[in-house]
């Protein structure tokens, strides 16, 4: 049954008839638990009210899914950016409280603030706590990206709708134990990345990224947003998507959507690669849309095609070509190369004193290698 609601900011979910509606048929049938209301956060009273008038528990989508990340917060940044998204609550909890008790603007004695004064303080100094703390692991982020940017490893940032398998494709590609896919919601609430090797042998680094959701509560779009800076760095964007799921087509809409609200440069969003995961599920799928990369990460089906695709996509981003160099052993060119390129393949001419090297290169590099060992 769907009823339409007031304002958000107006105390009154519903309209009167609606309410009475809702309670007739909510009172009267016993199949019903609890209530899940679709709204981004509602007032402690009136949940209070609602619970009272209806006789079960009522819930709504902001307190649902904070309640999920607070299950799955593991580390300090992820426990910080919950927090930061809870200062919301416990500021309208705070003001509700504070509105029906008496003597609420005694004062503190000696202290020359009022309780209410003191309350209020207190959380605001929390939240610039915490948002110091979530500043200092940004820029140590910004450094880390520094460093990769360096050594010029390509970036490649895995994205999807919560529970889509991103976790399990990463760990598939790259074997890394560190990896630990779990199925359920917002598993995965830390940006974490894991190298991985190309057909090529080219070092790349995926990065799994927080679960993206449908109309997630803005609070807690804003805690995490610092979350998502990677996606914008990063040279190739993978979408991951769950084919079984009955709504795999509104999943995919909202994460385009949670991907253009980040203003992400127009060539990194136009070069999309587009993995339909969880095929194992859904017998003799075959995907509709062209360019879209089947597989099943838990069973590896698919995975030397995607490969091969990324690898291609990520030499394109990057400026990277695939060349095979003549050079001298008795110089210093293999050596320059091993350090500065991608090795794949060394072919010795002894009659030559040379070897033929297959090597995947930047422009960048390979200008530098023309200019020091010019033919």
């Amino acid at each position: 049954m769907v009823v339409s609601t007031k304002a958000p900011s107006s105390r009154l979910v519903f309209g009167k008839g609606n309410f009475e509606h809702l309670t007739e048929k909510i009172r009267g049938s016993p199949e019903i638990t609890s209530v899940f209301l679709n709204v981004e956060r509602m007032a402690a009273p009136t949940k209070k009210e609602l619970e009272a008038a209806w006789g079960v528990e009522v819930f709504d989508r902001f307190t649902i899914v904070l309640h999920i990340f607070r299950c799955n917060a593991r580390t300090r940044e992820a426990r910080l950016q919950v927090a930061l998204a809870e200062i919301p609550v416990l500021r309208s909890n705070l003001k509700n409280d504070l509105d029906g008790r008496r003597g609420g603007s005694r004062y503190i004695m000696g202290s020359g603030e009022s309780f209410k004064q003191v309350q209020r303080r207190l959380l605001k100094e929390k939240e610039i706590k915490i948002r110091k703390a979530l500043e200092k692991l940004r820029k140590k982020r910004h450094l880390l990206r520094k460093q990769r940017t360096r050594r010029e490893f390509p970036v490649v940032s895995v994205v999807g709708y919560t529970n889509c398998g991103k976790t399990t494709l990463i760990k598939a590609l790259t074997g890394d134990a560190a990896a630990q896919p779990r199925d359920q919601l917002f598993a995965t609430l830390d940006v974490t990345a894991h190298a991985g090797t190309l057909p090529s042998s080219l070092t790349v680094l995926y990065v799994d990224t927080i679960g993206f959701l449908s109309q997630l509560p803005h609070d807690l779009i804003e805690s995490f947003s610092a979350t998502l800076e990677d996606v914008a760095h990063s040279d190739l964007i993978v979408h991951v998507r769950d084919v079984s799921h009955p709504e795999t087509e509104l999943q995919k809409a909202s994460v385009l959507s949670a991907l253009q609200g980040l203003g992400l440069p127009t060539p990194l969003l136009d070069s999309v690669v587009e993995v339909h995961n969880k095929v194992d599920l859904v017998p003799g799928y075959s995907p509709a849309e062209p360019n879209v990369l089947a597989v099943s990460a838990l069973l590896g089906y698919g995975l030397e095609e995607l490969r091969a695709e990324l690898e291609e996509a990520v030499l394109r981003a990057t400026g990277r070509r695939v060349l095979t160099l003549r050079v001298h052993l008795a110089g210093a060119q293999l050596s320059w190369l091993y350090k500065e390129a991608t090795v794949q393949q060394v072919d010795v001419i002894p009659e030559d004193g040379a070897a033929d090297v297959t090597v995947t290169i930047s422009n960048a590099a390979y200008g530098k290698f023309r200019k020091l060992f010019p033919e």
